[in-house]
């Protein structure tokens, strides 16, 4: 999510050796520094093929901004707000808690690397849960009475403040890193050509113009799923799930594990509705960050399909891409 910093290596703490000849993207400043260095991406307008309904008429889609969401529709998802609309959907910003009431104005519920006021500006261990008890059974009754709900957390705090949610449709969340400590990153590329991008109706799309061959993302986590939940981004070998009590601040003693096999991306079907779970948010946005207003998401060149992906996953939240999987 944030790596526009500059290169440098794993800082030690109390003295730990560096972890050796692994470079990564380092956050350390103040939320409020790190907002002003990513921002949208606002002339990044890719082409839609067919749209899917007429302007203003399709499902209401709900974007999260009531749990200090680092990605909301006037921000740094403008462009995932504005990509849905060109493709028919109403788009609106959500800034209330969630209750029976508040998700029966929508369609499509979009939550993206919520968090607990604590942790806005303390990315350390606890992390404590965006959500109330009464939210969580909220949106999963929701979802069981035919809601559809695209939920996204990314690196460390973003995985623990969402944990209790994902739970709830049986997605087990890691409030860590994905990154591969050989290549010294956290840019993951899906491919369907070695089975990392699965074959699904969403990858194909509704017809051959919509197939999505392969699918970048940008520094997440990596999470397990149970057996019936059907993988989409599958994280690759050599690829490691770190686990600080610090944002960005690792040591040789930092917990780690295999992260070969997990997931970064799976869809479900809950009662009468639909759930898709990502563990990383850069890749549905178009951001320009750092002080050279470098390309991150949807407007990198490494990840030219990114944006139908992302149609395509909202319109099988949506229902009208159903056919065989």
């Amino acid at each position: 999510m944030n790596h526009w910093y500059g290169f440098g290596f794993l800082r030690p703490r109390g003295g730990a050796a560096l972890v050796a000849g692994f470079l990564c993207w380092i956050l350390l400043a103040p939320r409020g520094w790190v907002q002003a260095q990513q921002v949208p991406d606002s002339a990044f307008s890719p082409p839609i093929h067919d749209q899917a309904f007429e302007s203003g008429t399709g499902p209401i889609v709900l974007i999260d901004e009531a749990h200090f969401n680092f990605h909301t529709a006037g921000g740094r998802y403008l462009t995932f707000a504005n990509l849905l609309r060109q493709d028919g959907y109403r788009v609106r910003a959500s800034s209330v808690p969630f209750t029976r009431e508040a998700l029966a104005e929508g369609d499509i519920l979009v939550i993206s690397n919520a968090l607990a006021e604590k942790n806005v500006d303390d990315w350390s261990l606890p992390t404590d849960p965006a959500f109330d008890e009464a939210e969580v059974e909220a949106v999963r009754d929701w979802v069981s009475a035919g809601g559809s709900l695209m939920l996204i957390a990314d690196h460390m705090p973003m995985p623990g403040a969402a944990e209790a949610l994902a739970a709830a449709f049986g997605v087990l969340f890691n409030n860590g890193f994905a990154l591969n400590l050989e290549e010294g990153g956290g840019q993951i590329t899906f491919r369907r050509s070695d089975g990392t991008l699965v074959d699904h109706v969403i990858t194909r799309g509704r017809w051959e113009v919509e197939r999505v061959d392969s699918v970048t993302s940008f520094t997440g986590q990596a999470f397990w799923a149970p057996a019936d939940v059907q993988p989409i981004l599958v994280i690759p070998e050599n690829l490691s799930l770190l686990l600080p009590e610090v944002a960005w601040e690792f040591t040789e003693d930092t917990p780690r594990l295999s992260a070969t096999g997990m997931l970064q991306g799976a869809v479900l079907r809950y009662g009468e509705g639909r759930v898709a779970a990502f563990g990383e948010a850069a890749m549905f946005s178009a951001q320009l960050g750092g002080p050279d207003r470098l390309p991150m998401g949807m407007n990198d060149p490494g990840a030219p399909q990114n944006y139908q992906f992302l149609l395509n996953v909202v319109h099988w939240l949506s229902g009208i891409s159903d056919g065989g999987g």
